[in-house]
C-alpha cells in the first residue's frame, strides 16, 4: 500500500503487498538544503511508552459507523508479478468513509496540536527501522499529529519522518486539519506488515518505512523518511494493470469525487507543493496519487 520512489517503479508492499528484496548498497539521496528541527511542539500528546504497540482507545462511534471485521483478514491469491489479484472494491469500500482506530488516545479539544522528539525505544522497536536501513535512526524522528477522521473528529496519528523534514510535514499536517481533509488512519508500520500476503484493503497513511522500490536495486524515498503516502485506498497507485491497494479500483474514477480523494489544486497538493514536495499523481506514466517526496520521486 507505499508507494514507489519513481515514476517507473512499482510500489513495496506493506501488509498489502509483495516481499521485498534487498537493495544494493548506495549512496543515500540529499537531504533538504535547509535542515531544521522544532524543539518546543505546539502541544504535546500523551505517547504511551510501555507497549510494543499503542492499545487501541475507547471512543465510542457515530450510529451507523463502523469498520468492516474483515479488513485486512481476506488473502488475495497472487499475481506473477508477487501482487495480489485485482478484484473489485467491496460494497462497503465503494465510497469508504471508515472511523480511524485511535491507536494513539485521542486529542484534548479541536486544537491543531503536534509533538516532535527523537524516535522512542519502544517506538523503533515496532518499526521497519534496522541497522540496514539507508538512514541512521538519530536522522529520524517522531511525529504526532492531529488529523480529522472520517467520523468529523479530530485524532492523533503518528509517523516516523527525516529530521530535516519534519517542520514541513507539521506545517502540512496543520493545513490538512485546517482543511478538515478526511484520513482514514496514521500509524507506524511494523517489520511484519511488509512481509504479509496481500488482503488488498489497507489505507494508512505512512512517511518513513525501510523499503526497496519493486523490482529495483535502490532504496524507496520512504526508507529515507521523505515521502509521505495519504489515504492508500482512496487515492491508489496505477500502471497498467496493476491497483495498489488491490481492491481499490472505484477509486480509479478520479472525476467521481469523494471525501479522502486527493485531486490537483486541492488543500493536500496545494499544502505539499508550497513546501516544494512532488506529487505522484502528475506523473505520465504512473500515477501514484497517494504519493508525495521532498525530491518529487
Amino acid at each position: 500500500m507505499l508507494a514507489a520512489g519513481c515514476q517507473s517503479e512499482q510500489p513495496a508492499r506493506a501488509r498489502d503487498g509483495k516481499r521485498p528484496a534487498r537493495p544494493v548498497a548506495q549512496e543515500p539521496p540529499p537531504a533538504p538544503a535547509t535542515e531544521r528541527e522544532t524543539s518546543e511542539p505546539p502541544d504535546a500528546v500523551a505517547v504511551p511508552d510501555d507497549a510494543e504497540e499503542p492499545a487501541p482507545a475507547e471512543s465510542p462511534l457515530p450510529e451507523g459507523l463502523e469498520r468492516p471485521d474483515w479488513l485486512a483478514t481476506r488473502v488475495l491469491p497472487l499475481r506473477a508479478d508477487g501482487f495480489g489479484e485485482i478484484q473489485p472494491t467491496p460494497p462497503e469500500l465503494a465510497d469508504r468513509r471508515l472511523p480511524p482506530p485511535d491507536l494513539l488516545p485521542p486529542p484534548e479539544g479541536d486544537a491543531f496540536a503536534a509533538t516532535l522528539e527523537p524516535v522512542p525505544d519502544d517506538v523503533l522497536a515496532r518499526s521497519t527501522w534496522s541497522s540496514e536501513c539507508p538512514v541512521d535512526v538519530s536522522d529520524l524522528r517522531y511525529l504526532t499529529v492531529t488529523f480529522w477522521g472520517f467520523d468529523d473528529r479530530p485524532h492523533t496519528g503518528e509517523l516516523l519522518v527525516h529530521a530535516s523534514v519534519a517542520e514541513d510535514l507539521t506545517t502540512v499536517f496543520g493545513r490538512l486539519y485546517e482543511a478538515r481533509f478526511p484520513i482514514e488512519e496514521m500509524r507506524v508500520i511494523a517489520r511484519r506488515e511488509l512481509d504479509a500476503p496481500p488482503t488488498g484493503d489497507g489505507n494508512n497513511t505512512t512517511a518513513f518505512v525501510c523499503r526497496p522500490t519493486t523490482g529495483g536495486t535502490r532504496w524507496s524515498e520512504h526508507a529515507y523518511g521523505l515521502a509521505a503516502d495519504i489515504n492508500p485506498f482512496h487515492n491508489p497507485y496505477v500502471k497498467g494493470d496493476l491497483v495498489v491497494p488491490e481492491l481499490a479500483s472505484a477509486y480509479l474514477d478520479r472525476e467521481l469525487e469523494r471525501p479522502g480523494m486527493i485531486q490537483a489544486g486541492d488543500p493536500v497538493t496545494e499544502a505539499f507543493a508550497a513546501m516544494g514536495w512532488g506529487w505522484g499523481g502528475a506523473w505520465r506514466s504512473v500515477k501514484d496519487t497517494m504519493h508525495f517526496s521532498h525530491n518529487g520521486r
